[in-house]
């Protein structure tokens, strides 16, 4: 049998490649909910009562369960003890769950009295119930979703070591905000008339068909497992031991990557966020033209994603693309705060830098760790990530809130008023320094690892 089967599934590229779409569906589907409420923060003033903190309150419940129960660590460890096939369709059918929660939560039927009301209004009586339940589902959401993206991370790297990693990693990426720029575009056009609810059960049908896609995955999955136990009896040094956790954070490379990506990523994330209604506060235009105007950013990435992995493919230089993209994030937060610059310069070298770091990023961590380990390695990345992605969208809200008292009461009662958002993008401004220095340190740490972050992926 062995003398039949001469190469591997994933050795055809046609394969591969289409593998890699399937889950980048998967992955734009989740990126797409995650940003389907950014562009309808006022509507979120209007129907819900929310304030900025409120609002900055649900947004951190995505992160809470990566932060305080360490879900995405522990689903990485899941994934690298249990496999793909089991991990990924229990935590991207629990993201769905999160997802239809969240989108009831905003419903006529429940802000009427609906099933659960007066539950949510019998407890913490100074959130509404709206909030409380929009969090709750959206605490879910993140609880599955942040573990779907490792377990994705993984299919990829499962598919493409060795071969055109970077790239297969930075188009799936690329792909994956492709969802993210549809929702700030779609979001506010099905929000027409002040429809708030229609835009986030979109979405929720979205991530029906992302785990519809990783189903079928699955099935070429069983077929690749099946194929490398032929050609090759399993290793027992490739099973997971707790201390692979110890190593990794004693190791000095691994601790400044994943400093570097929860500074980066807490400087961007909670950013766009905010972003659209930055643009209407700041820049005086529609919501629709506020997404649109945020939406360079992902589409941004599509176009210069792809080009900078595969130069770090190719070409090498990953640790310098990391300290090169950390710069452009500080320059872009200076000049939306300390400056009236037309939004679109600003915005379209934000999706450069949001090209650059993870394009070199995430193919860094295969060279740092053994794919055995790389779950782990990813989920212990994205724990230490969503630190900064709890913690900032409420500092935003906080920041703002304070910073522009009587704002959002007048909001809520649908007077006009207008958020000044200087001190809050000055504070990720610094996050983003905090950004450079770790690129930095990684850069000089990999001169002595032996890594070889600096050259090329591509094994010839």
């Amino acid at each position: 049998m062995v003398d039949i089967i001469q190469k591997k599934i994933n050795d055809s590229p046609w394969m591969r490649w289409s593998i890699m779409l399937m889950v980048s569906l998967t992955m734009a589907t989740n990126y797409y909910f995650y940003d389907a409420l950014s562009p309808l923060k006022d509507l979120m003033h209007l129907k819900l009562g929310f304030s900025s903190t409120d609002y900055g309150i649900f947004v951190s419940a995505y992160s809470f369960p990566n932060v305080f129960l360490l879900m995405a660590v522990i689903g990485g460890i899941i994934l690298d003890k249990i496999g793909i096939r089991i991990t990924g369709f229990s935590f991207i059918f629990i993201q769905f769950l999160g997802a239809a929660i969240t989108a009831y939560g905003t419903t006529d039927y429940f802000l009427n009295g609906g099933f659960g009301y007066d539950f949510f209004n019998s407890f913490l009586t100074s959130w509404t119930p709206a909030l409380k339940m929009t969090t709750l589902g959206y605490f879910f959401f993140g609880l599955g979703a942040e573990t779907s993206i490792v377990v994705i991370s993984k299919v990829i790297v499962k598919w493409f070591r060795g071969k055109e990693l970077a790239l297969a990693l930075g188009l799936n990426l690329a792909l994956a905000r492709l969802g993210m720029a549809l929702a700030l575009v779609v979001s506010p056009i099905l929000a027409a008339n002040d429809n708030l609810s229609l835009p986030i059960w979109f979405g929720t049908l979205l991530l029906g068909i992302g785990m519809i896609a990783f189903m079928i995955y699955l099935i070429y999955d069983i077929r690749f497992d099946k194929q490398v136990k032929i050609l090759r009896q399993s290793d027992p040094t490739e099973e997971f031991r707790l201390s692979d956790v110890k190593n990794l954070l004693t190791n000095p490379s691994f601790i400044f990557i994943a400093l570097l990506c929860v500074t980066f990523y807490s400087a961007v994330f909670p950013f766009v966020k905010y972003a659209p209604d930055l643009m209407t506060n700041k820049f005086g235009v529609s919501r629709e033209l506020a997404g649109q105007i945020t939406s360079i950013l992902p589409f941004g990435t599509l176009i210069f994603t792809p080009i900078f992995a595969y130069i770090c493919d190719y070409k090498g230089k990953s640790a310098s693309l990391m300290v090169y993209g950390s710069i452009l994030l500080v320059c872009v937060h200076l000049m939306f705060s300390l400056t009236h610059i037309n939004p679109f310069i600003p915005m379209f070298i934000l999706g450069v830098a949001f090209s650059l770091v993870p394009a070199a990023m995430w193919p860094g961590v295969a060279k740092i760790v053994d794919t055995n380990k790389i779950g782990t390695a990813y989920g212990l990345m994205f724990t230490i990530q969503n630190i900064g992605l709890w913690a900032f969208p409420i500092l935003i809200g906080l920041v703002l809130d304070r910073s522009n008292p009587g704002v959002a009461e007048a909001l809520a009662a649908g007077q006009d008023a207008v958020y000044d958002y200087t001190n809050p993008v000055l504070m990720l401004s610094v996050l983003g320094l905090l950004g450079v220095f770790f690129a930095i340190m990684l850069k000089r740490a990999d001169k002595t690892s032996g890594y070889g972050l600096e050259l090329p992926n591509k094994m010839e």
